[in-house]
């Protein structure tokens, strides 16, 4: 009887969570298709878009605060499923650093494993000027960092990687880093 009661209660619980899990996708999508309706019916917020989310770097962080804080956190996943423990746990070595431009140049083993320093969204992949190949990865802390002079053939645009995730091999012996928040370059000695 006791675990009759214990499996009743249990799918309640999951019935409410899926229900609310349910309503806030409902709510999301509403939002985003009014505002698609707004982009396409209107030019002037196009360009606002275009000027904000494309050509800016956006702030996906942001967005995720300002969600969670009217809406909460979309997956009530915390509730029912117990805490986890990092599989990765990958960290930063290197023998010798010294600052370059506006961060970092870390002199690490050849064809090094670059892995993350903090879990986030890739906002950036490409080449940047003096560093070589980039990837820039805005962190749950609204700091992006950008790790310099890596080759990396897994990680695509807007990917999640989570903390001690490995990126790819440094192209030599070198490593780059860079720490930005809103526009402002960082000590890197904080974040190393």
């Amino acid at each position: 009887m006791h675990s009759k009661i214990k499996s009743n209660s249990f799918r309640n619980s999951i019935s409410k969570i899926f229900k609310k899990f349910l309503s806030k996708l409902m709510l999301t999508t509403i939002i985003f298709l009014l505002g698609m309706i707004i982009v396409k019916e209107n030019p002037k917020f196009k360009t606002i878009i275009r000027r904000n989310v494309y050509e800016a770097s956006f702030k996906f962080n942001k967005t995720k605060k300002a969600y969670e804080k009217y809406f909460g956190n979309i997956l009530s996943i915390d509730k029912i499923s117990p805490t986890t423990k990092e599989v990765f746990a990958e960290k930063l070595q290197y023998s010798d650093s010294s600052t370059y431009k506006d961060g970092v140049k870390l002199k690490v083993s050849k064809n090094y494993m670059v892995p993350t320093l903090e879990s986030g969204v890739v906002v950036f992949i490409g080449d940047k000027k003096d560093y070589g190949k980039t990837i820039v990865i805005e962190q749950t802390n609204g700091i992006s960092t950008w790790y310099g002079n890596i080759n990396t053939n897994n990680i695509k645009l807007y990917d999640y990687i989570e903390k001690g995730t490995l990126l790819g091999e440094s192209i030599n012996s070198k490593l780059y880093l860079v720490f930005q928040k809103e526009g402002k370059f960082l000590d890197y000695k904080k974040y190393i």
